[in-house]
């Protein structure tokens, strides 16, 4: 029985000590990879209890000049860890505000969150070499650091839109892949244009 308590207690501390993890923090721009700085994080743990979740601050502090922080904590058994890192101001995208430890976020301790500012946008499309009502236009677009947007809906015929307002969207690269479909068979047309943060920038379609 004493050798039991002996080994339960001795397991007990092993756990309640946790072990050392150095992890890193980095915050960049996602359209122009530039650092951001000076915004503030946190290493948050969490532990399921009687009462609930209980929440724990294990780190706090700003980024530096580079956009990265290196932040040492005692990691224990039975927790869940998350960095966070503040949104930057006129943001209107960023990758993942929270990264768990041991997510797919988590490579090899090194945590990198991605911001982009606020622009305006607004989209106009013709189609100049109608064929009559059998063209079937669609496109999607994306941005240099995120994945393609579904497709739109067709557009049938002598189509036209001719767009009265700015929309707000992320400033970067954005790219646009329109597939045009008429009797003569199907063509795929690849354009993009750079999206200045805080401007207002037109764009058409044209096939």
């Amino acid at each position: 029985m004493k050798i039991f308590i002996y080994i339960s207690f001795v397991i007990f501390i092993l756990t309640s000590c946790g072990k050392n993890r150095e992890i890193k923090i980095i915050a960049k721009n996602a359209a122009t990879g530039t650092p951001y700085s000076g915004l503030s994080f946190r290493v948050m743990s969490s532990k399921t209890g009687m009462n609930g979740e209980k929440y724990r601050t294990e780190a706090s502090g700003e980024l530096n000049a580079n956009g990265e922080a290196i932040v040492s904590i005692k990691q224990k058994t039975g927790r869940t860890y998350s960095v966070i890192v503040n949104e930057a101001s006129n943001s209107c995208y960023n990758k993942q505000i929270t990264q768990y430890f041991d997510s797919k976020y988590d490579v090899d301790g090194v945590f990198t969150f991605e911001f982009a500012e606020c622009a305006y946008f607004k989209l106009s499309i013709a189609n100049l070499n109608c064929g009559g009502q059998t063209d079937i236009m669609k496109f999607r677009s994306r941005y240099s650091y995120t994945d393609w947007e579904s497709w739109s809906s067709n557009r049938l015929g002598c189509y036209t839109l001719n767009s009265t307002e700015y929309l707000k969207v992320n400033a970067g690269w954005r790219i646009y892949e329109t597939s045009v479909t008429r009797s003569s068979g199907t063509t795929i047309i690849k354009d993009s244009i750079y999206v200045s943060p805080n401007s207002y920038t037109d764009f058409q379609i044209n096939y």
